[in-house]
């Protein structure tokens, strides 16, 4: 059967490289929510100072028609900030499949070194208050990143998913 995986967490975590390598290993779909963002020009519209809720949820209705196309065939791993918990929960009602919600965590600075280590990088500041945002509720499994290669974290997440 057909399951779904949020890994969430702030910018600098390591979401898309685990994301992509898990989907690799348990040979599942991959869906960043940052490419639907941009593809789809959704970053415009602000609340608080941060993508909006509305724009998330344009994204969603994007995202849960691909997904309910394809999961039917695989399963379906997909990374993002979710720093709205309503955006979390609008996924979970209308994407009714089995589904592992995991939070990936770091101290900030750890984000902001792994931040300043890629090819684009997104800076201090932003990594600074994507971390603050994303990082102010828990939602699903807790995953300490810190310390820990992507082999470690993703030899966490499969220990707790029902493979």
């Amino acid at each position: 059967m057909s399951y779904y995986i949020i890994i969430r967490g702030p910018l600098g975590i390591g979401k898309t490289t685990i994301a992509k390598e898990l989907s690799k290993k348990i040979k599942a779909g991959y869906i960043a929510y940052d490419r639907i963002i941009d593809k789809y020009k959704l970053s415009k519209d602000k609340e608080e100072g941060y993508i909006s809720q509305k724009s998330f949820f344009k994204a969603n209705k994007l995202i849960i028609k691909k997904v309910k196309s394809l999961i039917k065939k695989k399963s379906m791993v997909l990374d993002g900030n979710f720093y709205w918990k309503s955006q979390i929960d609008d996924l979970v009602n209308n994407l009714k499949y089995p589904h592992y919600i995991f939070t990936l965590k770091a101290p900030l600075k750890v984000c902001i070194e792994r931040d300043s280590k890629r090819k684009k990088t997104y800076g201090k500041d932003a990594t600074t208050v994507v971390h603050k945002k994303s990082t102010s509720f828990d939602y699903g499994i807790q995953i300490n990143t810190n310390n820990k290669t992507k082999e470690q974290v993703i030899d966490e997440i499969l220990k707790k998913i029902k493979v």
